[in-house]
């Protein structure tokens, strides 16, 4: 069989690239791939002592860091697939998501998650006397990633290709032997993929426990790294940092920003092509279910403002909801599928059902259109959609105009109840740190940005963060709250 068992990975690259190269660096702490594969032998030693075996599963709630790289490995190591989920995920969620995964262990940093699961601290394994070396196994599935979904009822997402790969160089513009920055959680499917497959051709990680604007900067500039992926809120705080402390920092050896997960206002997306170039800024529109992508550059996107790209080795349909394919323009669901997929999913669903066509077309949900050039615009997701007063209104546009205001740091739409109009556009808005503005402000804001039945007919403040690390938001949850 060809291929690299990702398990091994470690190993080959401290025989090819030498043990003391780095191989992670996190929060200042650095680790060669020699340290890094015995590590992993050690914390394997461990696992398959506490039960785990070809084919099983390891939860792993654990923060961005080298503890979590090291058992991703070890897990890979027995032939088992890694399942990293959210530390901060409440315990109702994550005894779901365990009930659904059936890991055969658990392990984490937080008390409250260990007492609930039974699960392992974050340091297991790593002070194991074996550390001998034995035959790699190769798991079913290389990942098993979790998702709420705009439901809100946890899924997981069970990659179909097993824990050997091949390496390809300059996918997705990853360095060969290089250095990636790693900006968001590891439990989210973009971070974790291209962390590792990264690590595949070579290349070394940086990282950071949690997100900081300044901080991204500084390890940016520390690493030389060529290659990170952002999603627009972490976009967003930077752009915000004051000039004089973007300019400090040294970023002429990025090559390559990929930004994903959440659509991104206009303005913003145009500051950074200006900032950094548009050759460096790079967009990617799928899902963690992987049967498709749409990719765009910046260049591209001069061309085409707002698009998402086209696809990439794909197909794209917009149907209408009477099933039927629809022209240019007009807006519909998106259904995408792999050239040559022939009837292979390239995942399986646990505790949901996927939309998947006979024909082998899939849909993540989302509405949206294509140009007569064939480049994709996304709308919404259908169960996001607000169906007010006869009007389709899509809260990420209306999302993207608040955004565009200079003191809104996050803001989420939604519908709700209303006896006149059906449903009513409801703005959730968090403001800058030190700014107190009004429903008047935003208000004048939005007056020559939208029409007058898609602004928001009812405002709330708040100092909670809207949305997660990854730039993910539960609008489910927060209509649920407020209903």
């Amino acid at each position: 069989m060809t291929g690299i068992l990702l398990g091994d990975v470690p190993r080959l690259n401290a025989a090819r690239l030498g043990p003391d190269r780095w191989a992670l660096h996190y929060d200042g702490a650095r680790i060669g791939w020699g340290k890094l594969a015995r590590n992993v032998l050690r914390r394997a030693h461990a696992l398959r002592a506490a039960g785990v075996a070809q084919g099983d599963r390891v939860l792993l709630a654990l923060p961005n860091g080298i503890d979590l790289h090291e058992l991703v490995f070890a897990t890979w190591k027995l032939g088992a697939t890694p399942m990293p989920v959210s530390s901060r995920m409440p315990i109702a969620e994550l005894r779901a998501i365990a009930e659904l995964g059936e890991p055969r262990l658990a392990i984490t940093a937080d008390a409250v998650i260990a007492q609930a699961l039974g699960a392992r601290p974050a340091q297991f394994g790593a002070d194991h006397p074996e550390a001998a070396d034995f035959a790699t196994l190769e798991a079913p599935s290389w990942k098993v990633m979790t998702s709420g979904g705009s439901t809100g009822r946890p899924k997981l997402i069970v990659d179909a290709l097993p824990s050997r790969m091949q390496s390809y160089p300059g996918m997705l513009r990853v360095p060969v032997d290089g250095v990636i920055a790693v900006a968001g959680p590891l439990y989210h499917n973009m971070p974790f993929a291209t962390a590792h497959t990264a690590m595949l051709s070579g290349s070394s990680v940086a990282g950071m426990a949690r997100f900081d604007a300044e901080g991204l900067l500084a390890l940016l500039a520390q690493t030389h790294a060529q290659w990170v992926t952002l999603v627009p809120t972490m976009m967003q705080r930077i752009a915000r940092l004051p000039e004089p402390i973007r300019a400090s920092y040294d970023l002429s050896n990025l090559e390559t920003v990929w930004h994903t997960a959440a659509p991104i206002n206009e303005a913003l997306k145009q500051f950074w092509i200006d900032w950094l170039g548009p050759e460096r800024i790079w967009e990617i529109y799928g899902g963690t279910e992987g049967f498709a992508t749409t990719q765009l550059s910046g260049t591209e996107w001069l061309a085409h403002r707002g698009s998402v790209g086209r696809p990439v080795g794909a197909e794209v349909l917009i149907l209408g909801e009477d099933g039927a394919a629809l022209p240019p323009g007009e807006v519909g669901e998106i259904y995408m599928r792999r050239a040559g997929a022939g009837g292979t999913p390239s995942y399986a669903y646990v505790g949901a059902q996927s939309r998947r066509l006979p024909d082998d077309f899939e849909s993540f949900g989302d509405q949206g259109w294509l140009d007569a050039e064939g480049y994709l615009y996304i709308a919404d997701r259908r169960t996001d959609l607000i169906l007010s007063g006869g009007h389709n209104v899509y809260p990420a546009e209306v999302e993207r105009a608040l955004l565009d205001h200079p003191h809104v740091s996050e803001a989420v739409v939604i519908g709700l109840p209303d006896a006149d109009m059906g449903a009513r556009v409801h703005a959730i808005v968090r403001w800058e740190e030190g700014h107190k503005g009004s429903e008047d402000d935003l208000n004048a804001h939005l007056a020559d940005r939208l029409v007058g039945w898609k602004r928001p007919r009812s405002f709330e403040f708040t100092q909670a963060l809207l949305r997660d690390e990854a730039g993910k938001v539960r609008r489910s949850r927060l209509r649920e709250e407020r209903l």
